[in-house]
């Protein structure tokens, strides 16, 4: 019989299903372009607060609607996020394969460049990257792609080499198939489920690494926007205009936190030494 999914679970999967709908079609329901501005309604509060009711959430330092200001940061930040988990899934997981099937001494070689990693704080290489080399969408989205593809290459590895070990593998290599079909075909299936319980939990890691690198002004640039940079274009305003960082804070924390919740429910399902714990 199966466990009914916690309450828990059911919110947060229906929250981001809700965020995730706002960031696709949300700015047509937005009166306002994201770089319109109006320097008659500057710093206007939210219109609960007593602000005009044509901008609900309040505008920022150059009259910029907040909803809308919102809505485009809340996608970027998604899409900047998305693919850079997946270039380090796709990344760490293929030179976690690579160093299961050579073995020898390209896997010490591989394995020491992923201890190499492991050893730096990512934030530092971060910022002397975009110090050096400037910064631009494309070096940016790859410079996410670089956070974490290290713990998907252990894994990869790891479970490369438990699955090879099985019987199935073995018969598999018996009849003659070629390692490409053997780890595409019959091996990656079987380990795809550690794999996607990795994805969920370094998705919201690298939402919040966007957000600090977009805090400090190295992250998203203008015109573009995300929910990191207009977090730390309310800095100076927080005691007179808080609504500009409280609410592109308020929808990180919320992400990373459904994520987080949804993370470790795929964990506690997929993962099969907990599933012969809890049995």
């Amino acid at each position: 019989m199966k466990k009914r999914l916690p309450v828990s679970v059911i919110i947060a999967a229906t929250v981001l299903g809700v965020i995730i709908f706002i960031a696709i079609i949300g700015n047509v329901f937005t009166p306002y372009g994201v770089t319109e501005q109006n320097l008659l309604a500057r710093l206007k509060p939210p219109a609960f607060l007593g602000g005009p009711e044509e901008y609900p959430l309040g505008t920022d330092r150059i009259g910029r609607d907040m909803v809308a200001r919102l809505v485009a940061g809340l996608r970027m930040s998604l899409l900047v996020a998305l693919a850079g988990t997946a270039i380090g899934a796709i990344f760490g997981t293929t030179i976690g394969f690579i160093a299961a099937h050579f073995r020898g001494a390209v896997e010490e070689i591989l394995m020491m460049i992923v201890d190499f990693q492991a050893s730096l704080p990512f934030i530092l290489i971060a910022l002397t990257l975009l110090a050096f080399f400037g910064n631009s969408m494309t070096l940016f989205i790859i410079l996410m792609g670089l956070f974490g593809w290290e713990t998907y290459a252990r894994l990869a590895r790891g479970v490369v080499l438990s699955a090879a070990a099985q019987p199935y593998a073995k018969a598999v290599v018996a009849l003659g198939a070629r390692p490409i079909r053997l780890y595409t075909k019959h091996i990656l299936p079987n380990v795809a489920s550690a794999l996607i319980v990795q994805l969920t939990l370094t998705f919201p890691q690298i939402i919040l690494l966007e957000t600090s690198l977009s805090f400090l002004g190295l992250g998203i640039q203008s015109p573009n926007t995300s929910l990191g940079q207009i977090l730390g274009s309310g800095r100076d305003y927080l005691s007179t205009a808080w609504w500009i960082s409280v609410f592109p804070g308020m929808l990180i924390f919320i992400i990373t936190l459904s994520m987080s919740i949804l993370g470790d429910t795929l964990r506690d399902r997929l993962d099969p030494m907990l599933k012969q714990r809890n049995t």
